[in-house]
């Protein structure tokens, strides 16, 4: 595998201009840091990189492909993951609605930060869109003549789930700063809870929209 240096620099710089502008995954992370802090939102970021690094091995041995051309296979998982995050998110509205004093040990209703990592993996791997998007972007960056095309996929993704994590933590430290400035406002637990709610059922329905022709 010999791809240019060149070519790497134009694609993190592509890669970093895309990853800014915040999209389900950050949705999520965002979600995560609001309902629980800085430890959960970081715990998340993790969980949702693996589950990216998922998905770039995939797409480097083709499965991604077979998913790609499989409409029952992507209806599967697409709504498998909607379903689940909408779920999500009428939970979280549901303790929204319980007024504070009845809520006298917030703690002990959080999830422990390894459910956290497995839910947010989940939702990741889940996230069919991650792999179109992969096999729809990469492409634009390989060159077969460089050498293996599943090694360059590879090292592309490696760099791709690196800057996602550094991106994303940012979005789960900001998210939790918001956090603590709530917290120390009356209701703010009620505030805090629809915000992550309404994250998570709009998460939900990016996912159950999207299309195999619009990664």
């Amino acid at each position: 595998m010999r791809m240019g240096l060149s070519t790497i620099g134009v694609f993190i710089v592509a890669a970093a201009a895309l990853l800014i502008v915040p999209g389900p995954a950050v949705l999520y992370i965002v979600s995560r840091s609001i309902g629980q802090g800085t430890k959960a939102g970081v715990v998340a970021v993790f969980g949702v990189a693996l589950g990216g690094a998922v998905h770039v091995v995939l797409g480097a041995v083709g499965v991604s492909a077979i998913l790609m051309t499989s409409a029952a296979a992507f209806t599967m998982i697409k709504y498998l993951g909607a379903v689940y995050l909408i779920y999500l998110g009428g939970k979280t509205l549901f303790f929204a609605s319980t007024k504070d004093e009845e809520i006298p040990n917030t703690k002990a209703k959080e999830k422990t930060l390894a459910q956290v990592f497995y839910e947010s993996l989940f939702v990741e791997v889940t996230n069919p869109k991650t792999a179109l998007f992969f096999l729809a972007f990469f492409p634009q960056f390989i060159s077969p003549s460089a050498g293996l095309v599943a090694g360059q996929f590879l090292l592309l993704g490696a760099i791709f789930v690196v800057l996602a994590l550094l991106n994303d933590s940012l979005y789960a430290m900001l998210a939790a700063g918001i956090r603590k400035r709530l917290a120390a406002k009356k209701g703010s637990m009620k505030v805090m809870n629809r915000v992550a709610g309404c994250c998570y059922i709009l998460l939900g329905l990016f996912s159950a929209l999207a299309s195999p022709s619009k990664p």
